[in-house]
């Protein structure tokens, strides 16, 4: 029986998921994916497959995978779908079609507890405030009964916490195979179970960060692998630019003086110089800093010259010189004692590391590289790949060693705003892919509304972000609470949570939950939590990492309002980079780069307010440009189909259509992945 066949058998209506996942139907639009799936790991090759939310992606893959027998690697943007995955799905999965499978789950070193810093954190400085106190105390008792040593399997422990640095380990302070605690090194475990594992679950960061510095393991395991699934995949080009590049920092190298200076009994016994190489690194690092002003803002700034912009060439030159020669002379005295101690060869190798990073930014970019400076509370050197079509190229393609061609998937519920998905299969370098669209199954044109506010101020106006406020109160206060805000600036973030609880001070009906007050799965679940509980609602207001990953099913969320279209910033390095190559090919970058990313960034926004298949709700988009300019339409374009209303009128009786009970009598997908 072919692939394709079998894995349809498992999705019919007495099939084996039909019979292991409670309220099961199928859905035309997973069986289509997952046979799409099952075809591309009969033949090999690439599949792009955008699919909506509702299709149940994450079983559509998993499937094809599991009973093809081919040895997987899945990757996702987020350290959260892969727990899930790794917990949940997967062995839901296996016990439902009844297949053994070896399943592994690989992260980044600062995931995993290092027992040997443990063993030294209680005499860190950072340790001593009574929270740190508290939280290394709940470390301590979990580490006597972890296997695994994920950080993760602490929920109560603040993912912010200051103590979880000194419990890991990074690249820099990590001892190796001289570690007193390397036989039960938990991420070594981790890596073990990897290399024979039928099925390993990463994530973007750990692949890109991997194939660039060749540290946790992936590099080795990619080549063994017959298929690679990217969930998540809309994250992969930002995430791939991301770790693809190079930095070089003020605090890097300050950080090294300092671990130098630990190390100065050894040292000054290597050289008799050693006291006069130290103050020559501790000057030449100083002179380095002052070469950047800076106010405490932050700035990124494009450099396009041979030295960064406001700097002059003459000061940038010898600055860089001075710090090469200073790294030098540091090297040379520390390759002569670097067996003496782990710590000294670590201090090694970063110094090989630091020159390096040094000889990258003193010569012109590569072609194809974007370069800038950020100061602010800091310096840093960025230089960065403008897409990661080059690195993926390098890697896809070819046979798994027995003349089959390994296979590459790629998904995600938002990967375009065009039905050739041209933007990310270009960023990616995935041209002759197959594209496959899988529409969501909700109904949004009878469960959804849209509403465009007209009368609002334009989104430059200064009046904008109080006025975004006010409606989102009048919707919030209809419908007790279930809003969520998102904003595409932190100052609109605040403004906006500011006149919200200053608005609902009086009488207490609300609570206004600020994004950064608290771990975003925390405000997440006193979010879903206030609606059921106490006597007043919740509004969350938010940016950034809320736009997507937020999952709040039901009738907790029924109205989100998103300030203005989330435009990208055009003083953003890479962003003006990437204009400046689409003009080079004679392109318009707002119409082919600005106006498509606002596209993918808003349905995402969107994606929030619909998660089931009985969900209502209404979306908000206070941005009057999607009225009145002609590009408006392209962005609306890119919507789920929902009902458009554009007077304040007509979005008050939406909301009092959210106050009465549903008259729909439909099945629920809530359990079905």
């Amino acid at each position: 029986m072919a692939l394709a066949d079998a894995v349809g058998r498992v999705f019919d209506l007495d099939g084996a998921l039909a019979r292991s996942v409670q309220d099961y139907s199928p859905r035309a639009g997973q069986v289509a994916m997952a046979q799409a799936v099952a075809t591309t790991l009969e033949d090999g090759g690439v599949l792009v497959v955008e699919a909506g939310t509702g299709v149940g992606k994450t079983y559509a893959y998993l499937v094809p995978a599991l009973l093809s027998g081919a040895r997987v690697l899945i990757s996702t943007a987020t350290k959260t779908l892969q727990d899930q995955l790794f917990s949940r799905d997967i062995p839901r999965l296996t016990a439902a079609l009844g297949l053994p499978a070896r399943v592994a789950m690989l992260k980044g070193r600062s995931s995993y507890l290092c027992a040997h810093r443990l063993s030294t954190a209680r005499h860190d400085f950072r340790a001593m405030h009574p929270v740190a106190q508290a939280d290394l105390a709940q470390i301590e008792r979990w580490a006597s009964t972890t296997r695994s040593g994920d950080i993760a399997e602490m929920a109560q422990l603040d993912e912010r916490s200051p103590v979880i640095p000194l419990v890991t380990s990074t690249r820099e302070n990590c001892l190796g195979t001289t570690c007193p605690q390397f036989t039960g090194c938990h991420i070594n475990q981790a890596r073990r179970e990897a290399m024979v594992a039928d099925v390993v679950v990463i994530n973007h960061h750990l692949f890109f960060a991997d194939l660039s510095i060749r540290e946790s393991g992936v590099a080795e395991l990619l080549p063994t692998v017959q298929c690679v699934v990217f969930d998540e995949a809309h994250q992969l080009n930002d995430i791939g630019v991301q770790f693809m590049g190079r930095q070089l920092s003020a605090a890097q190298l300050e950080r090294y003086a300092r671990d130098l200076g630990v190390q100065e009994r050894h040292l000054a016994r290597a050289s008799d110089h050693w006291s006069m190489i130290a103050d020559q690194l501790n000057r030449s690092v100083a002179r380095f800093r002052a070469l950047f002003s800076q106010d405490g803002s932050a700035i990124q700034q494009a450099w396009v010259q041979d030295q960064p912009s406001g700097v002059d060439e003459h000061q940038w030159r010898v600055a860089i010189a001075d710090l090469h020669t200073a790294l030098e002379q540091c090297q040379l005295v520390l390759r002569s004692v670097e067996e003496l101690s782990p710590d000294l060869q670590g201090l090694s190798d970063r110094v090989s590391h630091l020159l390096l990073q040094l000889d990258v930014f003193s010569t012109p970019a590569e072609p194809g590289w974007v370069r800038w400076t950020e100061t602010g509370r800091g310096i840093r050197l960025v230089q960065s790949p403008l897409d990661i079509a080059e690195t993926l190229r390098a890697h896809i393609g070819g046979d798994v060693g027995n003349g089959a061609r390994k296979s590459w998937i790629f998904t995600s519920a938002t990967l375009g705003h065009d039905a050739s998905l041209a933007q990310f299969i270009d960023s990616c370098g995935l041209e002759g892919a197959q594209v496959l669209h899988v529409h969501s199954p909700f109904d949004y044109a009878s469960n959804a509304v849209l509403y465009l506010p007209t009368h609002l101020p334009k989104p430059s106006d200064a009046r904008h972000a109080v006025a975004v406020a006010q409606l989102a109160a009048q919707g919030a206060g209809a419908i007790g609470g279930r809003t969520l805000v998102l904003t595409t600036t932190l100052r609109a973030m605040r403004e906006i949570a500011g006149a919200l609880r200053q608005h609902f001070s009086a009488d207490g009906s609300m609570e206004v939950l600020l994004q950064g007050e608290a771990p975003k799965r925390e405000l997440t679940d006193r979010f879903t939590q206030g609606q059921h509980g106490g006597n007043a609602g919740c509004i969350l207001v938010a940016s950034a990492s809320f736009w997507e990953g937020v999952d709040v099913p039901g009738e907790s969320l029924q109205l989100v309002v998103i300030d203005k279209l989330p435009f990208s910033p055009p003083d953003d390095p890479l962003v003006q980079a990437r204009s400046r190559q689409l003009e080079a090919k004679g392109k318009n970058p707002f119409q082919h780069l600005h106006v498509p990313q606002a596209a993918i960034a808003l349905k995402q926004g969107a994606g929030r307010l619909i998660r089931r298949i009985t969900d209502r709700g209404i979306l908000v988009v206070c941005d009057i440009r999607l009225t009145q300019m002609g590009y408006g339409r392209r962005i609306l374009a890119a919507l789920p189909a929902m009902r458009v209303v554009k007077t304040e009128g007509q979005f008050i009786q939406a909301l009092d259509e959210l106050t009465k009970p549903s008259t729909r009598d439909q099945p629920t997908l809530d359990h079905q992945p």
